[in-house]
């Protein structure tokens, strides 16, 4: 954790805050000084991540919503700038991992709802943010993506190709942007563990059946990490830091970039 306040007076809206990405960088950032507004489905594991990032002693507020739903996600940004008096940094973190099958037996139904809720809640926020953003020329955005964006894996057609549009829709963003002094970037991560995501992971890929992986998922969580050239998976809280490189001035020359968070993995 850093021990600066270089965010003091900001406000940073973080998507997908329930989730272990999304705390975690929520608590980071706010122990930099930002105040956060956390958004998710709601529930109690939003209420908790809201209690555990107000206590580095900032604002911290929950908002439940469903980022697929354009005019929710509206409504509650308009919201989020009443509340705080404007948003300064966006973490764009709110995703779904989907089915593991290979691509001629993908669940249809489920390619939809990836790209429903990672491309398409995405770009809901993205905007509706970035209207905010673009009245105040000024504004931080960081996208979630991943390798799976970079190199498509095996059996997982539905997460592969939303996250490739991820890093595309930030590229765009980044250009179409950049007249307003708004940075838009993507980070990347790879095997990140441990937790429900790895094991998750390590089980369906076992269980899709496939050249690449064995069927006994202690072999498959031994043959990801042999492909790290770092040989071992990343922890939850090496991400943060990196999101809080791109939100501030050390990365202030640095727009439609993405950032693998992979161990080697390129």
């Amino acid at each position: 954790m850093t021990d600066t306040k270089r965010f003091d007076g900001k406000v940073t809206l973080v998507t997908g805050a329930a989730g272990n990405i999304g705390l975690a960088t929520a608590e980071r950032l706010a122990a930099s000084g930002s105040a956060i507004a956390l958004l998710d489905l709601g529930g109690a594991k939003l209420d908790d991540a809201v209690a555990k990032v107000a206590r580095a002693g900032v604002t911290a507020r929950g908002y439940a919503c469903d980022v697929t739903d354009a005019a929710q996600v509206q409504e509650i940004v308009d919201r989020v700038v009443a509340d705080f008096g404007r948003i300064d940094f966006l973490f764009n973190n709110a995703g779904y991992q989907g089915a593991f099958a290979p691509v001629h037996a993908y669940p249809t139904e489920d390619f939809s709802r990836v790209m429903t809720i990672n491309v398409c809640g995405a770009f809901h926020v993205l905007q509706a943010v970035a209207r905010h953003m673009v009245g105040r020329n000024f504004g931080r955005i960081v996208n979630t993506a991943s390798m799976a964006g970079v190199g498509g894996p095996p059996n997982m057609a539905g997460y592969a190709a939303s996250k490739f549009a991820i890093v595309g829709l930030t590229q765009t963003a980044s250009k179409d942007l950049a007249p307003y002094n708004i940075r838009v970037n993507a980070i990347s991560p790879a095997f990140m563990g441990p937790g429900f995501m790895w094991d998750r992971q390590v089980e369906l890929q076992a269980k899709a059946g496939s050249q690449y992986f064995s069927s006994d998922p202690k072999v498959v969580a031994e043959q990801m990490i042999n492909s790290v050239p770092m040989r071992r998976y990343g922890d939850i809280t090496e991400i943060p830091g990196v999101v809080e490189f791109l939100l501030g001035d050390d990365s202030s020359y640095m727009t439609g970039v993405n950032l693998p968070i992979a161990g080697g993995i390129l």
